[in-house]
């Protein structure tokens, strides 16, 4: 079997132009390792644009990308895209998608059920963050782990792995960050940077949102729902729900945090949260989701007392609670 690693160096040694894309809504997985990307491209002088149909989020702006991020893709299309941490092709949006066959998909990601919808696909589960195989990349191409390149790779990776204290940290991700540290990463400039972002308006979000929560299945499940109706009322807006679910479980019995937030009339995504072998992307793939043994998400078309029912007792069945 083709070493993916060796494919790709090949590609971008062989090409002068690159598109570097990542999924809409994006976390800081995706916005770290397509900036990440874009530097080692830079730095062996390639052509680089950045592309992500959300654009820049602003508790991002902080990051220093090598070319802006932009919202809308190029009037021409290279012979290659890079689509990061997307976990199916649609992920990637309509505008990129319906322009699929202008270019080459380099598909490279680490969720569970990739559809590997690229030309090239490197797919990898078992690595806590894109930015994991971004950094793995720039080894192979023998581009240094330094300056702004290590600050997106960190964003990407610590992000990912909540500050290397999920269970999808690994060895080589606290190896990757001593190898940054040692490279002249400021950590603790980076930590307040990305988790210094909050608004007053996120504050009243939460607290509304924290208040909603309910305990299910012996207080092994924890659920709350953000509506249209709250984000109104608080100013806020999706962006501002990240990492809400994982306040959810911290509550000691808690082994499931569901988040449902409304989307249209009867209809909510759901995000899921979970510890050790308790495996919540089974249960997102019930609805057709998809995501992480321990982080996962989808839809449901239902009222919402139907739509949270219907949650809930998926985790159930899957988990064999009672």
């Amino acid at each position: 079997m083709e070493n993916p690693i060796q494919r790709i160096s090949e590609i971008i040694r062989d090409h002068d132009e690159f598109l570097v894309a990542s999924h809409y809504s994006p976390d800081g997985d995706a916005i770290g390792s397509i900036c990440a990307l874009g530097h080692i491209l830079a730095a062996l002088g390639k052509r680089v644009s950045l592309y992500n149909p959300s654009g820049l989020p602003k508790r991002y702006a902080f990051i220093d990308t090598p070319v802006p991020v932009s919202h809308e893709l190029p009037e021409t299309m290279p012979d290659w895209t890079f689509v990061l941490d997307c976990g199916s092709g649609e992920r990637k949006g309509e505008a990129l998608t319906a322009r699929s066959d202008e270019t080459n998909f380099i598909n490279i990601d680490h969720h569970l059920g990739n559809d590997e919808f690229g030309v090239v696909n490197w797919v990898d589960p078992s690595q806590p963050a894109v930015g994991n195989m971004v950094a793995l990349l720039a080894e192979a191409l023998d581009v240094p782990l330094t300056g702004p390149l290590a600050e997106c790779v960190y964003l990407a990776v610590a992000t990912d792995t909540g500050f290397f204290t999920y269970g999808n940290t690994t060895p080589e991700s606290l190896e990757l960050a001593a190898t940054m540290l040692r490279g002249g990463l400021d950590i603790a400039l980076m930590n307040e940077r990305i988790t210094k972002q909050w608004s007053e308006n996120r504050m009243q979000l939460w607290t509304e949102a924290m208040g909603a929560m309910e305990l299910f299945l012996d207080k092994q499940v924890c659920a709350t729902v953000i509506t249209k109706e709250m984000f109104a009322s608080t100013g806020t807006s999706n962006a501002d729900t990240e990492n809400l679910i994982n306040f959810l479980r911290k509550l000691k019995t808690v082994r499931v945090a569901a988040i449902l937030r409304e989307e249209g009339p009867d209809f909510y995504k759901f995000s899921l949260r979970s510890f050790g072998d308790d495996n919540v992307q089974q249960v997102a793939a019930t609805f057709g989701g998809g995501g992480h043994k321990n982080a996962a998400g989808g839809s449901i078309s239902a009222p919402l007392a139907e739509a949270k029912a219907r949650l809930i007792q998926a985790v159930a069945d899957q988990l064999e609670l009672d």
